[in-house]
């Protein structure tokens, strides 16, 4: 079990989590990606780097912990009256966050360093819960809304690939075209 896992809020692990996360973060601004080094971090953190091995085992897997933190919404998803029109603007700069040369180092650094599929495991469960949050949203306005699951595979995973292996591919178009998919499929099977 990794200290990921048994990290308790507000506690040493959770501040030595953040100081580590953020010293990343900083040198990364700073020195650029490719000087990074877990002396390095160790060092602007204010840790051993004993400490930084002991709890991600090597540079790979810190930076995949870090870009997951940074995969994870700010805020929950906004409002727009509909469930059309929320999942359209939910979709569209989802693509675009993702799509960007940050989140697609991000998206890569989770799963490169992550041999135990935990981190794409909590990239995912983000995304649920945002689609979970409109369509809960959804539900309360009367609309029938798709089950989470089938809007992870019509619209998340289709975009996920285009990001990560066709992305000049990609268009708000192509977004907008994913939920009329996954709504002209709302019915029975797909309610809440």
């Amino acid at each position: 079990m990794s200290a990921r896992a048994t990290t308790r809020p507000g506690g040493r692990s959770a501040r030595v989590q953040q100081s580590v996360h953020q010293a990343v973060r900083d040198l990364e601004a700073e020195v650029g990606r490719d000087a990074l080094t877990v002396p390095l971090i160790a060092a602007r953190a204010g840790v051993t780097p004993s400490t930084v091995y002991r709890r991600w085992g090597d540079l790979r897997e810190l930076l995949s912990d870090v870009a997951v933190e940074r995969l994870r919404p700010d805020a929950p998803p906004a409002d727009h009256g509909s469930l059309r029109a929320d999942l359209e603007a939910w979709t569209v700069q989802f693509a675009e966050e993702m799509d960007s040369t940050a989140g697609r180092t991000y998206i890569r650094d989770a799963l490169l360093g992550d041999p135990e599929q935990g981190n794409a495991t909590r990239c995912s469960d983000y995304a649920a819960e945002q689609l979970k949050a409109i369509g809960v949203r959804a539900a309360g306005r009367g609309e029938a809304v798709p089950d989470v699951e089938t809007l992870l595979d019509v619209v998340v995973a289709p975009l996920m690939y285009r990001i990560l292996f066709r992305p000049s591919e990609l268009s708000e178009a192509y977004a907008g075209r994913l939920v009329a998919a996954v709504l002209g499929r709302v019915g029975p099977s797909f309610g809440s």
